[in-house]
């Protein structure tokens, strides 16, 4: 979806209007909810001051200070990434576009099976019934093939990196909030999505994201 937006708007729209236009697609493809959980997450992480209230203030409908400034914190990053890298002269942007997502969706994968799900009920309680190990290793599997693919060293790098960073933040919220949640998956979905782009742009002028046909001069 990504790389036929981008081409479609290169043609038509400047740098700038064409990274709007990514960033809101990646809000409507999911219709917020991986923003929503982000929002949610950082009202209560930082609003609460017990598991119980933390809890309490993420489901709750409304946004307060904390979710607003996480929110836009996030999407201005994501805007100034997406401009850069759609930016640079020279550099096909089409590689990190399908990289960078399929790294944040491989993030939610490691926080949802590594740390129980705090809530009887949920958005997030169906992915916890049943066995999860072979859905995990099939996801597994999947995105290492695609993050080595798709952008060779540096998108394994990009990966393991990832991965550490989504356990990390797994750890910090579950200690908060006695499990995760599923706004606790977007927030991990979120993060892991900015950085990931931040990364793709400072690597992207030395041309190390690259797919390993171009890598392995097969092309």
């Amino acid at each position: 979806m990504l790389v036929g937006l981008e081409w479609g708007c290169s043609e038509v729209f400047p740098v700038y209007l064409s990274a709007a236009v990514l960033l809101v697609s990646l809000i409507v493809v999911n219709r917020g909810l991986h923003l929503d959980g982000l929002m949610d997450s950082c009202d209560g992480l930082f609003g609460g001051f017990t598991q119980e209230r933390r809890l309490e203030i993420m489901r709750d409908s409304q946004v307060g200070a904390f979710g607003v400034a996480g929110g836009a914190a996030v999407l201005l990053l994501k805007y100034g990434a997406l401009v850069s890298l759609l930016g640079f002269a020279g550099h096909d942007p089409k590689w990190s576009l399908l990289l960078f997502p399929m790294i944040s969706r491989w993030s939610m994968v490691v926080a949802l099976g590594s740390f129980p799900y705090v809530r009887s009920q949920g958005l997030g309680s169906p992915f916890h019934q049943g066995g999860i190990l072979l859905p995990t290793v099939i996801a597994g599997i999947t995105a290492i093939a695609g993050a080595v693919l798709l952008g060779s060293i540096a998108g394994a790098g990009m990966l393991v990196g990832a991965t550490l960073i989504a356990w990390l933040a797994g750890k910090y919220m579950a200690a908060k909030l006695g499990g995760l949640s599923g706004d606790s998956y977007g927030a991990v979905n979120e993060t892991i999505e900015v950085l990931a782009l931040m990364a793709v742009v400072a690597m992207a002028p030395h041309n190390w994201v690259e797919p390993l046909t171009s890598t392995l001069d097969l092309t």
